[in-house]
């Protein structure tokens, strides 16, 4: 079983399977806020059961992007807690989640390792476009909603007097970048970067999947998802193939084939309609 670890004080991170996803939980003095709530009600339940031992009432819950990873498992606690999200979420699950789950639950055969049965999508009842402060008890957490990268539904969590950060799928740790569905891969460096001018050198991350890192992990994957956006550039204005561009990011990042052509042809889509900041 996996366990609480203390990562700055009173912020508590789990790693569950499947996905090897970090959850993390803020203790306040009356209260706790929850940063994502896993793949489903039943690991949603986990969770509560798992965060129990601690005393503290789930006043508050994020959730860090829009993917079904991090937030599938909202529905158990709607009714007992505020959730708070990046204000485009309801579009992201319109567009991309809603789809998706409508899918996995008409053939849950394709992915046994899943549990689809009983989610229901729910949305933040909170949505934020700009910074915000939360009380959690005698104690601030900063939400600090991002542009497009991984998602243009990132949104990263600052525990000031800890020293500590939880940002989700903008860093990864246990698993190269992943270009999942709507990722904007000319973007992502960009606001890695900006993540990294805000946190200092004795600051602890918490990436959406595996272990803490610090603040020279995250430049460092800003300069791997740098030179894949350069790459992309540079291709789609001599109008390479696809297949070639991927084989040429993959080898210069060590990335897998597979991510680096997710990667390519979702940067060539967006450069190709404009949807690109630069």
């Amino acid at each position: 079983m996996p366990l609480w670890t203390e990562v700055a004080d009173r912020v508590f991170v789990r790693r569950y399977q499947p996905l090897d996803i970090s959850v993390a939980l803020i203790l306040g003095e009356t209260g706790a806020l929850l940063v994502d709530t896993r793949c489903n009600p039943r690991e949603a339940d986990d969770i509560l059961g798992d965060a129990a031992s601690f005393g503290r009432e789930i006043t508050h819950v994020v959730n860090t992007h829009a993917h079904y990873d991090h937030t599938f498992g909202n529905q158990r606690f709607a009714e007992t807690a505020v959730i708070f999200g990046h204000h485009l979420i309801p579009r992201h699950f319109a567009e991309f989640e809603s789809p998706r789950l409508v899918e996995w639950q008409a053939n849950p055969e394709a992915q046994p390792q899943y549990d689809w049965h009983g989610v229901s999508l729910t949305p933040p009842t909170e949505l934020l476009e700009s910074p915000t402060d939360l009380d959690i008890g005698n104690r601030i957490v900063r939400l600090i909603p991002l542009g497009p990268g991984h998602t243009d539904t990132d949104l990263v969590i600052q525990v000031p007097d800890a020293g500590a950060w939880i940002v989700g799928d903008v860093i990864e740790e246990s698993g190269p970048p992943m270009y999942g569905s709507g990722s904007f891969p000319l973007d992502w460096p960009g606001q890695i970067e900006t993540l990294a001018g805000m946190i200092a050198d004795s600051d602890v991350v918490v990436p959406g999947h595996g272990a803490p890192v610090d603040r020279a992990f995250v430049r460092a994957q800003a300069d791997l998802l740098g030179t894949v956006a350069d790459g992309i550039r540079e291709a789609f204005a001599r109008a390479e193939p696809v297949e070639l561009v991927a084989e040429r990011i993959a080898g210069a990042t060590a990335l897998p084939l597979d991510f680096a052509e997710a990667g390519v042809h979702r940067g060539y889509s967006l450069l190709a309609s404009g949807d690109v900041s630069g």
